[in-house]
Order: structure tokens, then sequence, then C-alpha cells
């Protein structure tokens, strides 16, 4: 195994310094590439489905890399789509597995999805594994798509069928970033996401009789304002867990990372306005498999370098060379 991979410091300049631009820069400016995927449901074994996008632009036994989005993403996502372009212009074929109706498409059940829940992602990577015999199967998760893909390798440790794994801005300590994002700007985060989250539980009550699942009615979802509500009101009661501490308890990756058998890069920056410091892992907290790339700079899955008007991803360049440096 490869234990040390070269990496440059991530230098933004300085108007690209201030971590909140660094978060929100490619959701405002960035220019999207013209991506068309093929677009194939996979069916889970209780049923439901996932929507999986396919870019396709090699061999189908040339290297394949699955991408695993962040809370409320999807493949309209900057950090998809450039990450995407970018591995297929070196020779990557990739697909991007939605989590359960993150793809536009309701999902069949009243359960939904969260940052602990790995049974997805391993059915379908079993699936790609059989379907494509890839030359080397490798995995990518942003934000709450990174939690759960540590959580997944520290599970399965070398039989977790990937090759190599990279994981960017991951909520490893669940419970420190629901507070962390609950202080200062960073409040505004996450209105904005308990808003998409609360529009999505409102449709649910369309669906099925919710209140045969969770005690939570209709009416007081738009009480809901922070991740530790939501959580305590409908992610934990619905996935089976006893309350938010629960699910935050069993469902955060930091406590795997010494378990994790393949090479796995951790992306991460100092300044991420979703959590604080004590969340970042030091050597002694992983495995040797494990490299961490902890940056000074970079907010949340930003890591935006080159000029304010000419930017460059150094995210999506690591990851890139990180891959091909396993290959």
């Amino acid at each position: 195994m490869k234990k040390e991979h070269q990496e440059k410091n991530f230098k933004p300049s300085y108007l690209l310094k201030n971590k909140h631009i660094q978060t929100v820069y490619a959701s405002l400016f960035r220019k999207l590439p013209n991506l068309h995927f093929r677009v194939e449901a996979f069916t889970l074994s209780d049923g439901d489905f996932v929507d999986c996008y396919y870019y396709f632009k090699h061999a189908e036994d040339s290297k394949l890399v699955i991408l695993f989005h962040g809370l409320a993403g999807s493949y309209k996502s900057p950090y998809i789509q450039g990450t995407i372009e970018k591995l297929s212009q070196n020779g990557f074929n990739c697909v991007l597995m939605h989590f359960r109706g993150c793809s536009g498409k309701p999902n069949k059940l009243p359960r939904s999805y969260h940052s602990g829940d790995t049974q997805d992602a391993k059915e379908f990577v079993a699936f790609l594994k059989t379907k494509y015999k890839a030359d080397k199967l490798f995995g990518v998760g942003y934000s709450l798509g990174a939690n759960m893909l540590l959580k997944l390798l520290g599970e399965n440790k070398q039989n977790c069928l990937l090759d190599a794994a990279v994981a960017v801005s991951p909520p490893m300590k669940l419970d420190i970033c629901a507070n962390s994002i609950n202080k200062g700007f960073s409040k505004y985060y996450q209105y904005r996401l308990v808003q998409e989250l609360n529009a999505m539980l409102e449709t649910k009550y369309d669906l099925f009789d919710m209140n045969s699942f969770i005690k939570l009615k209709r009416n007081d979802i738009k009480n809901i304002k922070t991740f530790w509500e939501f959580d305590e009101h409908y992610t934990a009661p619905v996935h089976g867990f006893k309350s938010a501490k629960d699910y935050y308890a069993k469902s955060s990756s930091f406590g795997y990372l010494k378990s994790i058998k393949i090479p796995t890069l951790l992306i991460h920056a100092e300044d991420d306005p979703f959590m604080s410091k004590e969340i970042i892992p030091t050597k002694k907290d992983v495995s040797e498999f494990v490299q961490l790339n902890i940056q000074k700079h970079g907010g949340h899955v930003g890591f935006v370098t080159g000029s304010f008007f000419k930017p460059r991803y150094w995210m999506e360049e690591k990851i890139v060379s990180y891959f091909t440096s396993i290959v």
C-alpha cells in the first residue's frame, strides 16, 4: 500500500480566503458543464429505490468512481458535476448514487436517508462490482455522503469492495456538528437545509399515514428549526433510533476511522463553517490506510483556488491525482 501521497497545500487567493465565500462560491458563480447522464433506478432489498446517474465515456471495464452527495444534494450539485467532468477527462467512468428521494422523485417508503445509512451504498457497490468488472472501483463522498462512506469503509474493512476512497468535509461527530451549525452565521446554512428537509417531510405526509410511524403532527413541521429537532422528531424514530442523540452516536464515522483497511484520503478544512475543529481527527485516530489532508482554509466542500474570476477547483484535482496514484 502506498502510505503517503504528496499533496500541495491549498492556497486560496485573498478574495477567496473567507470560509463562507469558499462554501458558497461554486453554487453562486460556477458555470456548470453540460453533462448528459444515463439514468437507472436501482432497486433496494426493501423494495425501495435510488436513482443512479451514469456518466460513462470510456470502456465499461475502465476505472469506475461512485459518488455520494451531501445532505439535500443531487446530480445538480456543482461539486458533483465538476468532479465527474474532471474524472471523465482523466479516464474514469462515474456514477452518482442519489440517496433516497434526492433525485427529484419521492422514494416509496416513509423512511428516507441519513448520515449513517450504509446499507443502500453497500448494495449498490456490490451491484457495480458484479455488473461492470471495472479495473478499479473507487468511492467519493461529500459531507453527509463522506460520513456515510467512511462508516461503510470502517464497518466492512478489507471486504468493502472498493479499491480506494476519498472523503471530503465529513461531519465525523454528528452531535458536535449539529451544535456548531446552530451558531452565528452558520445558522443560515442550517436554515436553508432544514427548509429542504421540512419540505421533504411535508411530501411524506401527502403519501403516507406518517402518524403511524412518528409522533410529529403535520402542522408542527413548520416549527422545526434545527437539525437536532428534525432528527429528534423524524430521522431517529422513523429509522429505528431512540433519539437524535442515539442517532448521532451510532451514525458518526469518527469511531470507524481506525478500522478502515483500504487507501483513503480525507480532505478537510479547519475553517469549515458546518463544524468545529474538534471533529478533525489526528494520525492517532485513524488507521495506517487513512491519509489526512487537513487544510487551514477551504470552507465546506469548497477548496476554490485561482482568482475570483478565474477559479480552479483544487478539491477535484486532488481527487483525480489520488485515484491516479492508486492506479
